[in-house]
């Protein structure tokens, strides 16, 4: 039996971590997604949230927004849209995409289906992106 994971997280633009964890909690689509060592094989998707994970009993926190996640053989792979440790989280910026989505949300009858889509999903990100640099 394993007693420790391979965990990566990549984005599009960088590799974000890489290491040797004990455990790991991720946003699934139906809620967190817990990973211990020797986890069956998986495939998923990832919603926005938190991706934490424990290492030598230390807590840790990455914010997703979205993307996918293998685990196979002790080893999981984060594809992410997006991902961001809480002292690289730009406060003022994402108070800023808080604010133009809620205008946007409150002024519902002159904004169309597709930009209230997209106004709900940056509030989202924004509040997780506030509530993680906390």
């Amino acid at each position: 039996m394993a007693d420790s994971i391979s965990l990566r997280v990549v984005t599009p633009v960088r590799l974000v971590l890489e290491e040797q964890v004990d455990e790991l909690t991720a946003p699934g689509p139906l809620g967190q997604l817990g990973i211990l060592p020797d986890h069956a094989a998986l495939m998923t998707t990832l919603d926005i949230g938190q991706l934490s994970y424990k290492k030598s009993g230390a807590n840790s926190v990455i914010t997703l927004t979205g993307g996918y996640a293998e685990v196979l053989d002790n080893i999981v792979t984060v594809l992410a849209d997006a991902a961001e440790f809480p002292n690289e989280i730009d406060t003022a910026r994402a108070e800023n995409a808080r604010a133009r989505a809620e205008r946007t949300l409150e002024d519902r009858d002159n904004a169309d289906d597709q930009a209230l889509v997209a106004a709900e999903a940056a509030l989202k990100r924004a509040l997780l992106r506030l509530e993680t640099a906390e």
